[in-house]
């Protein structure tokens, strides 16, 4: 566990174990290096790298709410692997975390061994951003993990199948509790960074798809999933007809990367940069 700082003066927050292949992982729009938990114990024999962005978990909160955008968190990565003296690095990236890894193929491919996508593909189904849209920068009605991982439950009935306390598991990781409730790990004013994005029109993605082209490649699809939709992956499929694609059934966005079809998906992806 350390901390590094950027070109701009804020510390940000990353992990740093293991040895073999260097993985980053990089996590969802509001989540942590917490979010790699699950899959940690199943890619022991790798060096993981995990960073919480800029507004998120550990690092600092940029005074600048502008900041909080996928070209300066792109930047931050690029700065980390320099802090670290790493040349390349595979990736890892859940949602946003994938984005930003096109995002770096397309600017600084000549830093990537592979990427592997968690449900996120060049195509954000609205419905998933509408539902980010409700919930982002906003602290939860339940005052107890307990009464959090209940709501969520409720709230997710395209997650079936769950393993025994999951629920419970992810009320802890992303939401702190003190005596006034529940609260996020994030800064709050990430909402006005989505919703100012949601303004301008959304660019073509695909030319940063078609940047990974020679990177080996896995898709890790939650097949319930309101984010990445059959058409997109179709496409990507049609593109990549090297993709290595885990189809993950009973999950919706976003698979939690321990499930039996990702973990596996995953290792041929490793085994394709060895």
């Amino acid at each position: 566990m350390a901390n590094f700082t950027t070109s701009d003066g804020l510390s940000l927050y990353y992990t740093d174990e293991g040895a073999g292949l260097p993985i980053l992982c990089l996590a969802g729009l509001t989540r942590t290096t917490a979010d790699f938990d699950y899959v940690t114990p199943h890619l022991s024999d790798h060096r993981l790298i995990k960073l919480d962005y800029r507004g998120r978990g550990k690092s600092d909160f940029d005074p600048n709410w502008k900041n909080y955008t996928l070209p300066v968190e792109c930047r931050d990565v690029i700065e980390l692997l320099d802090h670290l003296g790493l040349e390349k690095v595979a990736i890892i990236g859940t949602s946003r975390g994938g984005l930003n890894a096109m995002g770096l193929a397309m600017g600084a491919k000549d830093r990537l061994l592979g990427i592997a996508l968690n449900d996120v593909g060049p195509v954000i189904d609205p419905k998933g951003i509408e539902t980010i849209k409700d919930y982002i920068g906003r602290n939860p009605a339940a005052k107890t993990f307990e009464d959090a991982a209940a709501a969520m439950a409720q709230a997710f009935p395209e997650f079936t199948n769950m393993p025994e306390g999951r629920w419970l598991e992810e009320a802890r990781k992303h939401y702190t509790q003190d005596a006034d409730g529940l609260h996020i790990t994030y800064d709050k004013r990430l909402r006005d960074a989505v919703l100012a994005a949601g303004e301008q029109m959304m660019p073509d993605l695909w030319p940063f798809f078609d940047a990974m082209a020679d990177l080996p490649l896995v898709l890790i699809w939650g097949l319930n999933s309101n984010l990445l939709s059959v058409d997109t992956v179709t496409e990507m499929q049609k593109r990549r007809p090297d993709m290595i694609l885990g189809r993950v059934p009973d999950r919706g966005h976003i698979p939690f990367l321990d499930e039996p079809e990702a973990v596996t998906a995953l290792n041929k992806w490793i085994e394709a940069m060895l």
